[in-house]
């Protein structure tokens, strides 16, 4: 199975591409490019003022909101300090590279830059391990809304952190595999120990959601993550914050990827049927009878 990249490549290829032609001192271009990115999240890199030197990386979520109420602000604050800018209107959060003054570390601030998103959402994951690794269970569970008709939950517990994705499927075929899918992480654990235990319910909400606006509907799935301390420790944090944020797209893109492989083989079977059937075929007896000649005449019995 295929990992999804946390980061944003072309975001990270822009700025890369710009950091390359400042140090080589080429010269420089006005820039305005919008990039796409799961869960509706818009990056816009455009130049400041018309200034070819002062280049913005803005980020739009749409549920950003709900993830200041959980420190998002303060994460961001200590991962980008200076870089951070005024907010571009329309976006979420805005940062600043001078092409004039370049850093030495400046790959490494093209790949923080790539990670905007994934920092964004780590605010919500990094407030509740430090609850459950405090013993702090009594906190009002996260629910964090990052996609229409799709949210997120996570409540921390004295030895454990609940992570609960909601995720609609848009076809039926897409309930199926997804099961198949999920019966397969369950078994997962069986070849790691250290693996969290992942349980999946369609259609009713499972038992922590219970009493909530947790949707019952035919297509949709509610995947649970139960993360213990050794998922949450300060030494662990970081990978399980990059796998976990990721799962809805990994699930959906590896459904996409079994309904393409199932299509390609159906295709593939039905060509074969076609050239067995053209085989089987009876082949029609001539008649026509030719003479030493070239001509043609027709026996009649």
């Amino acid at each position: 199975m295929i990992l999804l990249e946390i980061n944003n490549r072309v975001v990270e290829e822009t700025l890369t591409l710009k950091y390359r032609n400042a140090q080589a001192g080429g010269k420089s271009e006005y820039i305005d490019v919008t990039v796409a990115d799961f869960d509706g999240v818009l990056f816009h890199i455009a130049n400041v003022n018309q200034n070819k030197s002062k280049i913005r990386v803005s980020i739009s979520l749409k549920f950003y909101k709900e993830l200041q109420e959980h420190g998002a602000d303060e994460l961001l604050k200590r991962e980008y300090g200076e870089l951070l800018t005024t907010t571009e209107d329309g976006y979420s959060v805005s940062v600043l590279v001078d092409l004039e003054n370049i850093p030495e570390n400046w790959p490494e601030i093209v790949k923080k830059i790539g990670l905007l998103k994934r920092n964004c959402f780590a605010s919500v994951f990094e407030k509740y391990f430090d609850f459950q690794e405090k013993g702090d269970e009594g906190q009002k569970r996260a629910v964090i809304h990052y996609r229409n008709d799709e949210t997120l939950y996570v409540e921390a517990k004295a030895d454990r952190v609940t992570v609960v994705f909601s995720t609609r499927f848009r076809d039926e075929d897409d309930v199926v595999i997804g099961k198949v899918f999920m019966q397969e992480l369950k078994e997962g654990l069986r070849a790691s120990h250290t693996a969290p235990p992942v349980l999946f319910s369609h259609r009713e909400p499972p038992r922590e959601l219970q009493n909530t606006d947790a949707k019952v509907d035919n297509n949709v799935g509610y995947v649970t993550f139960v993360l213990f301390p050794r998922h949450t420790a300060r030494s662990t944090r970081d990978n399980t914050i990059n796998l976990v944020h990721m799962f809805r797209h990994y699930l959906h893109y590896h459904i996409k990827c079994s309904k393409a492989y199932i299509h390609s083989r159906m295709r593939a079977k039905t060509s074969d049927f076609l050239k067995v059937l053209n085989r089987a075929r009876p082949e029609n007896k001539s008649t026509d009878k030719k003479t030493i000649t070239g001509r043609t005449f027709i026996r009649k019995d």
